[in-house]
Formats: C-alpha cells, sequence, structure tokens
C-alpha cells in the first residue's frame, strides 16, 4: 500500500504541474472533454446492453418488425454514435497529448540546460543515465501512458458502477438453477465477477510484477547501445586512424548483449503472464452461461435475457479485472514514471547545489576579478588547486602555467562557476561578460554564421561582421559557405575551430576571455598572430591563458603558475616569467 501510494504521489507530482500552468485552462477542458465522451461511451454500453436483450428476444420469437426496428434503427444509432464518441475521443486525446509532450520537454530542456546543471548531473555520475532519451521518449510515453491508464481507468470505475447495477438486477430475475433446484441470491452473478476478478487481479500481479524493473533496464540498454553507435559516429576519424573498428565493434555487441538478454527475460516473463491472462479471459467467457445457462433451458428465460446477462457479466468482471488485462501496460508505464523520477530527482540535486563548489559573485570588485580562498577538488574529494587571495587587473594580459595534470582546466572551469567540486568565492564586476574558451573549440549543428554567433541567434552578427572576423582568423576562404548548413565540426581541422572560436570571441567582445590552451592545434606563427589579433581588436578585454609553449610568455604582461605544495595540491603562485613546461 505504501508503495502504491508513493507511486500515485510520483504520478501527481510529474503530471499536476501542466494542469497548473498557463495551459490549464486548455489542459482542464480538453481533459474535461475527453472524459466526457468516455462516460458517454459507457452511456451507450448501456444502451446496447438493452438492445442485445431486445434484439436476440426478437430473433428468437422470429419476431420480423421487431427485429428489423432494432437492427436498422436502434442499432444504427448506437453504433453511429459509438464511432463518432471514439473518433473525437481518439483525436482530442492526441491533440492533448502533443501539447502536454511539448510542455513537459520544455520544462525538462529548460531545466537541464540551466547553470550548467547538465554539465554538474554528468560531472557527479549521472545519476540519471542518457538524459537525451528521457526527454525525447520518457516524455512522450509518460503523457500517453498517463492519459490512457487514467481514462481506462475511470471508465472503468463508471462502468464498473453502472453495469454492477444492471448485473445486480438481473441476477434477481435470473435465479441460480442447479441440479434442478432454484436459488434466489441476491447479486450473486456480482459476487462470482468480483471473487473471480480478485483471484485474477493477485496471479497477475505475482507473475508480471517483475515486469516493471525489467522495462526499465530494457529502456536503458537501449539508449545506452545507441548512445555507443553516436560515439562511434562523432569519432569516426580517430577510431578508422587507430584502426580501432574491432574494439569499437566488440564494445557495441557487449551493449546490444545486455539489450538482447534482457529482452529474452522480458519474453519469459511476458509469456508466463500472457499464458495466465489468456486463460483468465478465456475462461471468463463461458463462466456466466455456466451459472445462466439452465435458467434458459428449464427456467423459461428467454434468450434476450440470458444474452443480456451475459454481457452485463463479461463487463462488470472486466471492470473487475482491469489491472488483469492492463497489466503490461501498466508495467511499461511504471518504469517510464520511474525514469522519469530519477531525472527529475538528478536535476533537483545538480539545481540545488548538493555538492558544495566554488560560488560565483557577479557584484565583485569594480578593480577586477577577484579569488577569495578558492579550493578545487575532484569529484572523489581530492584537493588539487589552492588560491589563497588574488586579483586580475582589468585590461592585462596573464599567462598561467603549470605542470600537466595540476587543475589548471578545473581551476578555469570554477572561474566560469561552472565546477562544483570545492570551495570559495570568485568577484566579478556586476555585469561584466566573461567567456572561457576551452581546448576543444565547439561547433554547433547549423550554419557557419550560427557557430560564429553561438550562443546568440545566428542574426545577432551581421553578414559583414561575420566576413570580417572570419577574414580576420584567416578563414576567408569560408566567406562563399557562411550561410551554409554543415556538421562544422567533421569539415574543419581543429585549428580551424580554433580560429572559429577566436572569431566568435572577438564577435562577442568579453569583458574577460580565458583561453584555456585555446590555441594549441595552431603552429607558433599563427598562435602569435591570433593573440595580437585579440590584443588589436579587444582594448578593453583581459585576458587570461593556460599554455605550455614558453612563446606564449612575450603576448604576456603578468604570470602565474601552479607550484605543488604538501598534501598533493598545487597552490596558485605568482612568477617572474615561466620556465618552459613540460607538455
Amino acid at each position: 500500500m505504501l508503495k502504491l501510494k508513493q507511486a500515485i504521489a510520483t504520478v501527481l507530482r510529474i503530471a499536476l504541474p501542466y494542469f497548473r500552468s498557463k495551459e490549464a485552462k486548455f489542459a482542464i477542458g480538453m481533459l474535461a472533454v475527453i472524459i466526457g465522451l468516455r462516460l458517454f461511451a459507457v452511456w451507450l454500453d448501456v444502451q446496447y446492453n438493452t438492445w442485445q436483450s431486445d434484439f436476440y428476444t426478437a430473433l428468437q420469437k422470429k419476431d420480423w418488425v421487431t427485429f428489423k426496428y432494432q437492427l436498422f434503427v436502434v442499432f444504427s444509432w448506437i453504433a453511429g454514435l459509438s464511432i463518432l464518441a471514439a473518433v473525437y475521443r481518439l483525436y482530442l486525446n492526441q491533440w492533448l497529448q502533443i501539447r502536454w509532450r511539448n510542455w513537459l520537454t520544455q520544462k525538462y530542456l529548460g531545466q537541464w540546460l540551466s547553470n550548467g546543471v547538465h554539465y554538474r548531473m554528468r560531472l557527479e555520475g549521472n545519476p540519471a543515465d542518457n538524459p537525451d532519451q528521457r526527454i525525447a521518449e520518457d516524455t512522450d510515453r509518460f503523457v500517453s501512458g498517463t492519459l490512457s491508464t487514467t481514462v481506462a481507468l475511470l471508465g472503468q470505475i463508471v462502468t464498473l458502477v453502472t453495469f454492477t447495477a444492471i448485473l445486480w438486477t438481473l441476477s434477481s430475475e435470473t435465479p441460480l438453477i442447479i441440479f434442478d433446484k432454484t436459488y434466489s441470491i441476491p447479486g450473486y452473478l456480482v459476487w462470482v465477477a468480483l471473487v473471480y476478478s480478485i483471484i485474477g487481479t493477485y496471479f497477475t500481479h505475482k507473475i508480471g510484477k517483475p515486469l516493471v524493473r525489467l522495462n526499465y533496464d530494457q529502456q536503458r540498454y537501449e539508449a545506452d547501445f545507441r548512445f555507443g553507435l553516436v560515439r562511434n559516429r562523432e569519432n569516426g576519424e580517430e577510431i578508422a586512424l587507430l584502426r580501432g573498428e574491432p574494439a569499437e565493434r566488440k564494445l557495441l555487441q557487449g551493449r546490444f548483449g545486455f539489450v538482447i538478454g534482457n529482452f529474452y527475460e522480458i519474453m519469459s516473463r511476458t509469456k508466463k503472464l500472457t499464458f495466465f491472462t489468456a486463460s483468465f479471459g478465456q475462461i471468463s467467457v463461458v463462466v456466466p452461461f455456466i451459472l445462466i445457462g439452465p435458467a434458459y433451458f428449464f427456467g423459461g428465460t428467454e434468450l434476450g435475457r440470458i444474452v443480456q446477462v451475459a454481457s452485463a457479466f463479461g463487463t462488470v468482471q472486466g471492470a473487475f479485472s482491469f489491472f488483469v488485462d492492463y497489466y503490461s501496460n501498466l508495467a511499461d508505464w511504471k518504469s517510464v514514471v520511474d525514469r522519469l523520477d530519477d531525472f527529475e530527482t538528478a536535476i533537483g540535486a545538480a539545481e540545488h547545489g548538493l555538492v558544495e563548489g566554488p560560488t560565483l559573485v557577479p557584484d565583485g570588485v569594480p578593480a577586477g576579478l577577484a579569488i577569495d580562498k578558492l579550493v578545487v577538488r575532484l569529484p572523489d574529494g581530492r584537493e588539487i588547486v589552492e588560491v589563497d587571495d588574488l586579483v586580475l587587473k582589468p585590461r592585462q594580459s596573464v599567462l598561467v602555467t603549470g605542470p600537466s595534470g595540476s587543475g589548471k582546466t578545473s581551476l578555469f572551469r570554477s572561474l566560469g562557476g561552472i565546477w562544483p567540486f570545492g570551495s570559495g568565492e570568485v568577484h566579478i564586476p556586476k555585469g561584466a561578460e566573461l567567456l572561457i574558451l576551452p581546448q576543444n573549440a565547439y561547433m554547433p549543428l547549423g550554419s557557419l554564421r550560427a557557430a560564429l554567433a553561438y550562443p546568440r541567434e545566428p542574426d545577432a552578427i551581421s553578414r559583414e561582421e561575420a566576413l570580417d572576423a572570419l577574414g580576420a582568423v584567416g578563414l576567408a576562404r569560408l566567406e562563399g559557405e557562411l550561410d551554409e548548413t554543415a556538421n562544422w565540426g567533421n569539415r574543419l581541422s581543429g585549428g580551424e575551430q580554433q580560429r572559429i572560436a577566436v572569431a566568435r570571441a572577438l564577435l562577442a567582445r568579453p569583458d574577460w576571455l580565458l583561453l584555456d590552451e585555446a590555441t594549441s592545434a595552431l603552429d607558433e606563427a599563427a598562435e602569435e598572430k591570433v593573440y595580437r589579433l585579440i590584443a588589436e581588436r579587444l582594448p578593453e578585454t583581459t585576458v587570461v591563458s593556460i599554455g605550455h609553449r614558453s612563446s606564449l610568455a612575450k603576448l604576456h604582461e603578468r604570470f602565474l603558475t601552479l607550484a605543488a605544495s604538501e598534501g598533493g595540491a598545487h597552490r596558485l603562485v605568482e612568477i617572474e616569467a615561466p620556465a618552459p613546461m613540460p607538455a
């Protein structure tokens, strides 16, 4: 019972925000119409049940006039209205479904892609695996599953109440005859349907319960396999150069092996569940005839009444057995609910900073960027960088050096406010723009102009500005392809991508520009041209660089290095000039 309450609470926590959003009027109104159509279908079922009695009685009595009337008049309007109700219930359900899915997807995208949440989730071990699948697929399956389950369950409840009353009345009018003895038991057919359904529900749950976990794992294994395929596509050149195809094939086959193995378990469990539910359903067809058949042959009950009773019994028994018939769908839906619950929990943990980290304070000293008792740690808690007190003045050019693995990149991530492991504060002037260019330049999907303007919209820069920036960084040959959509991460070399990133910085004109070996793919001469271009085009920008080349010294005014200290950490200290550092 506790687990059921927790499951219901989880579904409500995920579902209710949509019905309280700006789309609440549409959502509630559309849901009300869908439920109304479902209840209308129950009323039509009642009319059909009554029609069966009249139609089959006319058939038994060979009453041609009543037969024609029931067939061509009564049945026609019942069937016509049933078709209309079914069509529009499906259409409106799909309309609500796509609007709800759109809202839920936008909500998750907004939470996942805000304030570095996606990055923090990955650093913290990504307890919610494959966020792409959860946003792209699980939202759709949650919405469709929630709508279908909720409306179906509500319909079954109303059906149960309505047809239980009908079956109770019919039971009193159709006596139970056993071995030539007649028994008048109020509502005996209702009690038989109830007991029969309770037995079926119990065994269905016992047999089918493992499907929830199996479906959960299946979605995870499928997503892991798909992620491996995508990584192979994105890193095709490196794999080909290393002749890594056999190794990659083995890894992918291993991941696909989990997909196959788990699916076999689903097959086995589904076979057992289907064997029981199919047997349960087939037996339920003959149970009412076993009970009321003698009343037809020996009690004088009309054929129409027998058919009506059997139909009502099947409807009541089906409503009681909702979980028997719907269990596989419920198990799959429950696994989706669990996955979205895990996803929301992981997002919440990243948003609320359950792992304390350095704080970026946008109200720092006007004189520059101030670092106050900054400690940078690795995810396992080990301390790697210490900065007691340091102020970087505006319009300086600063070079940060240190041994490989000393924490230079993690230090830059802390200065950018995205590294969640550590403590301390980084103060920057209020309203100041800070831009970090990593070693691996990011090329978004889209046009070359979109890559230059990123993360702004492509039309944030004019064609003239874009062409000027391309020419300045030595990529004038790409001017004719400015608005061409392509996978520029594959078309451009590493050095060209770094030039694009520099052009992006020239167009963005940040107050603080941090270069994390952002020119490492360029030769020394090209690198010097880039730095002099930045100094010329961005005279008001403070440039802080990470680099190993000794040639960078002449391009900077101030020098900091990460020197080893006790305990394995490195302390950021100021030096006169950098010594050549090993790569």
